[in-house]
């Protein structure tokens, strides 16, 4: 059996997650099992389409719950503090420019909390692994789906 990766999660991403948790095992659950017991009260369950659906619903719920747990349980949190600023980490806001291009910042993350809409990019990823480990001033290239960029890494904080 395989090693599983552990997932990196930033103190507010582990408490979003922890937060969505809370919700799903208590107000969700809830809801889910009123909502079961109507259908189950509406009489033959082999043709009531509300049983059916919420049953699939709590499918989910519980897949979403388990997920989470799962997540959490195998979860390295990284302190802010404790990331070094000196080189490319997970938790840190590395500054990059392309050339011809605007620089970008990208708070780097664990793949569980990536949002490139909001700057936010895994270490996983194309850019997040090959920027990984670097310092100010390297040059890196990427392989990315639209082919080889090179960024210049100019801050890290």
């Amino acid at each position: 059996m395989p090693k599983t990766q552990p997932t990196y999660l930033t103190a507010d991403g582990a408490a979003k997650i922890e937060s969505e948790l809370k919700n799903l095992k208590g107000p969700q659950r809830e809801a889910l099992a009123h909502r079961l017991r109507d259908a189950i009260q509406n009489g033959d369950l082999s043709e009531n389409a509300d049983y059916h659906k919420a049953k699939e619903d709590q499918g989910f719920l519980e897949g979403r719950i388990q997920e989470l747990e799962f997540i959490l349980r195998n979860a390295v949190i990284v302190e802010k503090s404790s990331a070094p600023k000196s080189i490319v980490a997970v938790n840190v806001k590395v500054t990059v420019q392309e050339q011809g291009f605007d620089p970008e910042v990208f708070h780097m993350v664990g793949a569980t909390e990536a949002d490139p809409r909001t700057g936010k990019i895994s270490h996983e990823s194309p850019i997040g692994n090959a920027l990984m480990g670097h310092r100010v001033g390297d040059m890196v290239e990427v392989d990315t789906p639209s082919g080889k960029i090179k960024l210049k890494i100019m801050n890290i904080e």
